[in-house]
């Protein structure tokens, strides 16, 4: 095939998969009538239109569908090859593209890659923030981070955390001119800070557990955010009683400015996984970062 005929391809290619001119323009590092262009040539080479274009939306046709499903598994198996012939070089390059929680990389990925950058110059982390839970294959990420229970099954899944809970804290002022709860149930007569959930708009879940008992609670109150740092915020301030990570408050715990309650009914559970698409080879550099992150027990 003509080289012209691939790179209209890989053009057609971006197209398909950010389902925008502008977007796959920005992403090939051309303008978007040069994108236009080269889709339009393949179109008159092919004979069929595999574009739909308005002025709002841009969609494949049904001979673009086919196109992008029959070409795109053996573009990505040439990338997937050329990327693994960086093994033969001393040290892994490459980006490396993660997707992750903020709580996941600031208090775990961020440690591991800053230990990792003096050493692999040649090596790029590309790390996109996200509460939400993104399709990192659609995405075209490498690698995503998410508590254990939130993962496919599909997926190769690395434990890179030790076991993690979720805590009710409060503010020792706010605590002092409210009793503390003793059972779940008495959350009903606390202000409570709630966080709205990215994906599916509802609250977070307050779960408890003890015993042979399970309690799952979505609380009142007169505060919610769709950030965690502003929960705690919050409760510092002494508005409520706020549902974290207990390591995201262990500091504030350990210096007394948040005190956390209901203790005993709050079980650990798994806690954070890197995980990955299983059908994909794993780049040397992706292995680098799988390996440093690899939970080891003590």
């Amino acid at each position: 095939m003509p080289k012209g005929n691939i790179n209209d391809i890989q053009v057609f290619l971006a197209v398909a998969r950010e389902l925008s001119f502008t977007k796959a323009a920005a992403q090939l590092g051309v303008s978007p009538s040069a994108v236009s262009h080269a889709v339009r040539l393949l179109e008159e080479r092919l004979g069929v239109r595999l574009v739909a274009r308005t002025t709002r939306n841009v969609s494949l046709t049904e001979a673009g569908e086919r196109l992008l499903h029959s070409v795109e598994p053996h573009f990505a198996g040439i990338d997937a090859a050329l990327t693994a012939l960086t093994e033969l070089r001393d040290k892994p390059a490459g980006t490396v593209r993660i997707n992750s929680s903020e709580h996941a990389a600031t208090s775990i990925l961020w440690p591991t890659i800053e230990r990792l950058l003096p050493d692999y110059p040649d090596v790029t982390f590309e790390v996109t923030v996200d509460n939400a839970i993104t399709d990192i294959v659609a995405e075209r990420f490498d690698a995503g981070i998410r508590l254990g229970e939130r993962l496919d099954n599909d997926m190769v899944a690395v434990r890179i955390s030790p076991e993690m809970r979720m805590i009710v804290v409060g503010s020792p002022g706010y605590l002092d001119s409210h009793p503390a709860p003793a059972t779940p149930q008495d959350l009903t007569a606390h202000s409570c800070i709630n966080i709205r959930l990215p994906t599916h708009g509802g609250y977070l879940v307050w779960e408890f557990e003890k015993a042979d008992k399970e309690y799952k609670l979505r609380p009142d109150g007169n505060l919610a955010f769709n950030h965690a740092g502003m929960a705690k915020t919050a409760a510092l301030s002494g508005s409520g009683l706020a549902y974290l990570m207990e390591n995201f408050a262990a500091e504030e715990i350990r210096h007394g400015r948040l005190v956390p309650v209901l203790v005993d009914w709050s079980p650990p559970f798994a806690g954070y996984y890197l995980y990955y698409p299983s059908r994909r080879q794993m780049s040397p550099a992706l292995a680098l970062l799988v390996d440093a992150l690899r939970y080891r027990e003590n």
